[in-house]
C-alpha cells in the first residue's frame, strides 16, 4: 500500500513538473515567433501607411502591393540588383569557403607536418577576435588592389568572406578525427591518391558536418552588413539587401517603406530556407547511413 502511494506522488509530481515544463516552452514559442508572425502581417498591410498603424499587430487590410513594388519600383532602391548582387556573393563566397575549410581540416586531421601544431594555436588565437576588427585594415588593402572601386567591389567582397575561411576548421577537423584512419590507410593499399581519399572517402563521411559547414558559410555573407557597407559606401548599384533593408529604415524613407522593408526581410528569408531545405536531406541520409553502418 505504501509503495502504492509512493508510486502515485512521484507520477503526480513527474507530470506536474511536464506540465510547467510544457507551459514554459509553449511561452517561449510564442514569443519566438510573435516577431515573425508581425513581420509577415506588415508585410501584406494594405491601405494608406501612417506612423501609429505600424503599432497594430494585425493591419485593417491586406495586398501583395508591397511585395510588386519592391520588384517594379526601382528608382530609388533597385532590390531584384540587390538580392542578385547578394545571392551571387553569397553563393562564390560559400563555394570558395567550404573548400577551404574542408582542404585546411583534412591537412591537419590526417597530414603530418612540421608547423602544424604552431598553425592550429595560431588559428585559435585569431579566432577569438571579431572579423570586423581588421575591417579597416582590410579596407585599405583592397583599396590598394583597386578593389573597392566599380566592378572589383563583388570580387572585393568575396574575398573578404572567403579570405580567412580556412581558419575556422577546428569543427569540421574535430569531427574528421572520428573517422577511422584505416579507412585512408585501406585507400593507400588500393592505390588511391590522397586526393582521391579526401573526395571518395573523407567527404561522403563528412557529409553532417559538410551540411553544417554550407550553411554557415551562405549565412555569414548573405546577413553581413559591416564589409558590404565599408566596400560598397555609396555604390548603390553593388549594395546588398542588407544595406538596402537598412536604407529604407532611414528616417526620410520609413514612412513609405517600411512596409515594402518588412516584404524584403521577408523575401530574405526564402534563400536560406530552400538551402536548408536541400542540404537537410543530405544530412538525414549521411546520419542514417552512419547508424546503419
Amino acid at each position: 500500500m505504501a509503495k502504492n502511494k509512493l508510486s502515485s506522488s512521484v507520477k503526480a509530481k513527474r507530470i506536474t513538473v511536464d506540465i510547467i515544463v510544457h507551459i514554459f516552452l509553449a511561452i517561449v514559442a510564442v514569443v519566438w515567433v510573435l516577431p515573425f508572425v508581425y513581420l509577415i502581417a506588415q508585410s501584406l498591410r494594405g491601405g494608406l501607411n501612417h506612423s501609429n498603424d505600424y503599432s497594430l499587430f494585425f493591419p485593417a487590410q491586406y495586398t501583395i502591393n508591397n511585395y510588386i513594388k519592391l520588384f517594379t519600383d526601382t528608382a530609388v532602391l533597385s532590390f531584384p540588383r540587390m538580392f542578385l548582387n547578394t545571392l551571387i556573393i553569397s553563393i562564390c563566397s560559400c563555394v570558395i569557403s567550404t573548400f577551404f575549410v574542408l582542404a585546411v581540416s583534412y591537412c591537419m586531421s590526417r597530414l603530418k607536418w612540421k608547423m602544424r601544431k604552431p598553425y592550429m594555436n595560431m588559428a585559435m588565437v585569431i579566432t577569438l577576435f571579431p572579423g570586423f576588427m581588421s575591417m579597416t585594415a582590410t579596407y585599405f588593402l583592397l583599396k590598394a588592389l583597386g578593389l573597392t572601386e566599380g566592378n572589383m567591389i563583388p570580387l572585393a567582397l568575396i574575398i573578404c568572406f572567403s579570405s580567412g575561411a580556412g581558419t575556422g576548421f577546428y569543427v569540421m577537423k574535430g569531427y574528421m578525427d572520428t573517422i577511422p584512419k584505416a579507412l585512408d590507410e585501406a585507400a593507400y593499399l588500393d592505390g588511391a591518391t590522397k586526393w582521391q581519399t579526401f573526395t571518395r572517402i573523407t567527404l561522403p563521411l563528412c557529409k553532417p558536418m559538410l551540411v553544417y559547414q554550407i550553411i554557415t558559410a551562405f549565412m555569414g555573407p548573405w546577413c553581413d552588413f559591416i564589409f558590404a557597407k565599408l566596400i560598397c559606401r555609396t555604390n548603390q548599384q553593388f549594395y546588398t539587401v542588407s544595406i538596402g533593408l537598412y536604407t529604407m529604415l532611414t528616417l526620410e524613407r520609413i514612412g513609405n517603406w517600411f512596409t515594402r522593408f518588412c516584404a524584403g526581410a521577408v523575401l530574405v528569408a526564402i534563400p536560406i530556407s530552400i538551402l536548408f531545405i536541400i542540404t537537410q536531406k543530405f544530412y538525414q541520409e549521411a546520419m542514417s547511413g552512419s547508424v546503419k553502418g
